[in-house]
């Protein structure tokens, strides 16, 4: 069992198990000896402090139910004067007297109805009745006492007792509601104003409801508690749901016969405990002394379980034991480790100089068991490992190494070859990266076969590869370009790229967070199509959500991994139109005429335009006679010379390669050569503006439609008259744009 233990726990300056501490024969036995002596030293405590806790707390219950048994015996005598008090003020009670004085039905309904009251609200009254001067009864409110009667001494004359005396009965039994119940019953007399006798009342209390009105105040509800007479008979506590061997449990049975020892006991000493095997009787004599000077006597006994102090007890037993297995442990463990301590102060030094010479180096070493398991490691490749010493003891090399199955198969098959295994591993996900190397080492019967693993940090060197990598893919373009990975997370970009992205130093954002909700929207489409094409080309829209003023061409093509999958992409922009204002427009277009022109011959011009300069075109609608201007315009030769005044006023601020055209009565039409949606409603906008300080904006309304593909110019004027009616619906926002939205 040593020989396992030992192998288990390595030394820390050793390499293999065969270099560690080894148990001789003596010292087992030495260290079984002490540990048997210690074991049963410590049971033998153990269990006598058991004892002696359970015996100390028998004693405490017993004499704190002897205390509760005293008490009750006191209350019992103060509730036998409170029962004489209450028979005599049931007798002077004043219906009482009115039925004597006059015996009607009418009287008797009246005290039979306050009896029942009574009855009902005291549950040790069992019942009541009045006895005439003779010994006769004449009301009743039970019939179960139908037999009780008058002792005979107190009918005759001789009696001296009277007035306020009351007479107490030996406790008896009678069957109520087939069961046999316990009472005793008081009689007061009563008398006329000369102390003649009128009559007898005679009450009946319920022995058990007295004990038990007594007992709650200071038991728990499940402690027993007998009456028992002065001859042994059982008056009250039978019934028990668990009694004691040999008690008494039915009404009437006595202690003499069943448990003679105990009785004999409490006879010759009236009160105290009685001590057995399975329990402990606390007894109390109780003398009763009516004004009739005739002595009752009584013994109350309760008794307590000797399992149920144990239950209570069993938390500190627990609690004892496990304080005295946690003794044992600690103390076999000090026995073990003082052995320990001898055997590893004589251990083999070359085994300490070995690890010392090996592990002392900066160079990353690991020692690995044929199982794959790592038995010791030295700082250098702990702090390599970003773990302890400790942490790495145990540990599965492919586990610490993250290296994958196809990986662990080749290296195991290396080092059952005999054969020097290398290669470059990633740790703790790609953020480290080490040169590793494996060799086997020679086996031979002194010593046991192991891995002598170790590796080199070369994480800059591979980031620096890394790095040189990127620089270079950006090098390619001379445009604004940056390199993302396949999520559009930015990696790196040059200084265009920056400075038309506004971007801080050193920003790591997402590129779709700058290129605004409508790339994010499509960004999965462009995965596909560049997995498909391996690019993809396409216009991105600038928006108030955009730190970019104009629209940009966009091209992103990717480069893939060993794998296929997408690595990196590279992406770059160019601006569709110069960031100058609409007077700067470029003269790209050469214009038919600085007049206005009719409608067929601005068609015959955008006919004229070849494909690429129509998507780069816009077309806007004028619209000076709207429904709300009809009621002061007087006839036609007043809009025709609104139409005039507008005209001449767009004429002058009109751009190079801007064409207005007729369309019909109070409608002029606007060609916008290289201009996108944005530049078209800069351009209604400073119309507005123009047209209002000559106070001739009223009623005017514009609408704006972009060029779609492979649109006719029919086509593209329907698509701008849908914008004009948007703006004529809007209300205060006169200028609307419809199909501006390149399709993707």
């Amino acid at each position: 069992m040593f020989k396992r233990y030992t192998n288990k726990n390595v030394s820390k300056s050793v390499l293999i198990s065969t270099q560690d501490i080894q148990w001789a024969r003596q010292h087992v036995l030495a260290l079984s000896s002490q540990l048997l002596v210690m074991l049963l030293s410590i049971v033998i405590l153990t269990v006598l402090l058991l004892k002696l806790g359970e015996r100390r707390l028998q004693e405490d219950w017993a004499d704190k139910r002897y205390s509760e048994i005293q008490t009750v015996g006191t209350l019992a005598s103060d509730k036998i004067n409170f029962l004489q008090f209450r028979t005599q003020a049931f007798a002077k009670a004043e219906l009482v007297k009115q039925y004597l004085a006059n015996p009607s039905e009418a009287q008797r309904h009246k005290l039979e109805e306050n009896w029942d009251i009574l009855l009902n609200n005291i549950p040790e009254l069992l019942g009541l009745t009045l006895f005439d001067p003779q010994g006769n009864p004449r009301i009743s409110s039970t019939d179960a006492f139908s037999n009780v009667t008058i002792p005979e001494f107190i009918l005759e004359a001789s009696n001296t007792m009277g007035g306020n005396d009351t007479y107490y009965s030996n406790i008896q039994f009678v069957p109520i509601n087939g069961k046999l119940t316990p009472y005793v019953y008081q009689l007061a007399w009563i008398e006329n104003n000369d102390q003649s006798i009128r009559g007898y009342l005679v009450t009946y209390n319920s022995v058990s409801e007295i004990l038990e009105s007594i007992k709650p105040a200071f038991f728990n509800h499940n402690s027993p508690l007998l009456l028992i007479g002065s001859k042994g008979v059982l008056y009250a506590g039978g019934n028990q749901q668990f009694p004691m061997k040999r008690l008494p449990n039915t009404l009437g049975s006595s202690i003499i016969q069943s448990y003679p020892e105990l009785w004999q006991h409490m006879a010759n000493t009236h009160f105290g405990q009685f001590h057995t095997d399975s329990g402990t009787f606390v007894f109390l004599k109780v003398e009763v002394a009516p004004q009739d000077a005739e002595v009752r006597e009584y013994y109350l006994l309760s008794y307590i379980r000797h399992e149920d102090i144990a239950a209570k007890f069993d938390h500190w037993r627990y609690m004892l034991i496990c304080f005295s297995l946690i003794i044992t442990a600690l103390a076999s463990s000090l026995l073990v480790l003082k052995h320990r301590f001898y055997l590893e102060s004589t251990a083999n030094s070359n085994s300490i100089n070995l690890a010392s010479v090996l592990f002392n180096s900066n160079q990353n070493c690991l020692i690995v068991n044929t199982s794959g398991r790592i038995i010791k490691a030295n700082l250098q490749a702990a702090n390599t490992l970003s773990t302890s010493i400790k942490s790495l003891f145990e540990r599965s090399l492919q586990r610490v190494l993250s290296l994958e199955d196809e990986q662990y198969k080749q290296l195991t098959e290396a080092m059952r070859d005999n054969v020097t295994w290398k290669q470059v591993v990633n740790l703790n996900n790609d953020n480290c990266t080490i040169s590793l190397c494996c060799q086997p080492s020679y086996k031979n019967k002194h010593s046991e076969q192991y891995w002598l693993v170790t590796f080199e940090n070369i994480t800059e060197l591979t980031q620096a590869k890394h790095q040189a990598y990127r620089y270079q893919l950006l090098s390619e373009s001379a445009v604004a370009t940056a390199l993302t990975d396949s999520s559009g997370q930015l990696l790196k970009y040059n200084l265009k790229f920056k400075n038309l992205m506004a971007l801080a130093a050193d920003s790591n954002v997402n590129i779709l967070s700058l290129l605004g909700k409508d790339i994010t929207k499509q960004w999965a489409d462009i995965n596909s199509r560049i997995s498909l094409q391996g690019k993809w080309k396409g216009q991105v829209i600038a928006s108030s959500e955009t730190p970019f003023a104009t629209s940009l061409k966009a091209n992103i093509r990717s480069e893939h991994s060993v794998d296929g999958e997408h690595e990196y992409f590279i992406c770059t922009f160019e601006n569709l139109l110069p960031q100058t204002a609409l007077k700067q427009l470029p003269n790209q277009q050469t214009p038919l005429s600085s007049m206005v022109l009719q409608l067929s011959e601005l068609e015959l011009h955008f006919n004229t335009l070849t494909e690429s300069s129509r998507e780069q075109t816009c077309l806007l609608i004028m619209d000076i006679n709207p429904e709300g201007l009809i009621s002061h315009i007087s006839d036609i030769d007043h809009l025709e010379q609104r139409q005039k005044d507008i005209e001449m006023q767009l004429l002058i601020d009109l751009p190079t390669g801007f064409q207005i055209a007729h369309w019909r009565l109070g409608s002029l039409v606007i060609l916008l050569p290289l201009s996108d949606s944005v530049q078209a409603h800069k351009y209604a906008m400073s119309i507005m503006d123009r047209l209002e300080q000559n106070e001739l904006n009223e009623g005017i309304n514009i609408g704006i439609s972009g060029y779609l593909e492979q649109q006719s110019f029919e086509h593209y004027l329907s698509n701008a008259e849908v914008a004009l009616r948007r703006a004529k619906q809007t209300g205060n926002q006169n200028i609307c744009q419809a199909f501006t939205r390149k399709a993707r």
